[in-house]
């Protein structure tokens, strides 16, 4: 069973899920955040295959926004290794706001173009 708040992400999360999608050329690039952790993989949906991932794991000791600048940092740099300059950002349905800004934030200063 899902609570009132679970289901208004999830509605959010289609309705923008609906308007982008990732390309060869222009991968999405999608954010998860848990209670603990951030996650974030570059995803070409055209093949559906993951391009490059980064996750919080193994960051507790430091506060969560900034392992968050971390992860984006470090998904920045996957990303150009893997030659992929420009993604388009996809927020999953969480407001762009804390830890996903600072996501956003982190793979900007990290080279990766929205």
């Amino acid at each position: 069973m899902t609570t009132k708040k679970e289901q208004r992400r999830i509605k959010i999360k289609y309705r923008v899920r609906n308007k982008i999608s990732g390309t060869a050329a222009r991968p999405r690039m999608s954010v998860f955040r848990s209670n603990k952790q951030i996650y974030v993989q570059i995803i070409n949906d055209e093949t559906g295959t993951t391009l490059a991932a980064a996750s919080s794991l193994g960051m507790e000791a430091m506060p969560k926004k900034e392992q968050a600048a971390k992860v984006g940092e470090a998904i920045a740099k996957k990303a150009l290794e893997a030659g992929i300059e420009t993604v388009v950002f996809d927020r999953n349905g969480y407001l762009y706001h804390g830890r996903v800004k600072e996501v956003a934030d982190g793979a900007r200063n990290g080279g990766l173009k929205f």
